[in-house]
């Protein structure tokens, strides 16, 4: 009796984790956390950077496509605030809507159709050779041709390219973004 007893006390002590298994297990886990970190911090990047690209493409399409529906001359705007790149399709003047953390801001009646703001914090941003590009509401044509480029804080860039016709290529510098062609 007394060998069972002794037997299922060592069964009993034998259950569950030591600290030092618990320990262990813990510092692999942080580990693997910590050298998984940056992969999943570059795979953030990515595909805020191509939310972004793909959003900017899309609004360009709506500019032209509203134009056109409205009668109106509409524009896209590019522009750059202290906490915040961003673009707008707007009525009115290259100069009438700006943009902030706080959003987009429009004067002398211009409205705001569609606005998007990126801010800092979000390491994207949108460039360009020029700050308007105006939609021809006859034609659906652009005036002037421009290049708007959505760029990441790790040097890689989708650029897109509007010609006359106010139709949109797209393309990534050097192949830096998959699933669009080099340019």
């Amino acid at each position: 009796m007394a060998t069972k007893h002794a037997a299922s006390r060592s069964r009993r002590s034998e259950r569950g984790f030591s600290l030092l298994e618990a320990t262990v297990v813990v510092a692999v886990v942080a580990i693997i956390g910590a050298s998984a970190l940056p992969s999943f911090t570059d795979l953030i990047d990515a595909r805020r950077l191509d939310s972004a690209a793909s959003r900017l493409a899309a609004d360009l399409q709506l500019a032209r496509s509203e134009a056109i529906a409205r009668n109106r001359a509409l524009r896209l705007s590019v522009g750059s605030g202290a906490d915040a790149t961003c673009w707008a399709v707007h009525t009115g003047g290259a100069s009438d809507c700006s943009c902030g953390a706080a959003g987009i801001a429009c004067v002398n009646g211009a409205l705001a159709i569609q606005s998007v703001v990126l801010p800092t914090a979000e390491r994207i941003a949108v460039t360009g050779n020029v700050g308007s590009i105006v939609f021809d509401p006859l034609h659906g044509t652009s005036t002037p041709t421009a290049t708007l480029s959505v760029n990441d804080v790790r040097g890689r860039a989708v650029r897109h390219v509007v010609n006359v016709l106010g139709r949109v290529r797209s393309c990534s510098p050097a192949g830096t973004v998959a699933g669009y062609p080099v340019c």
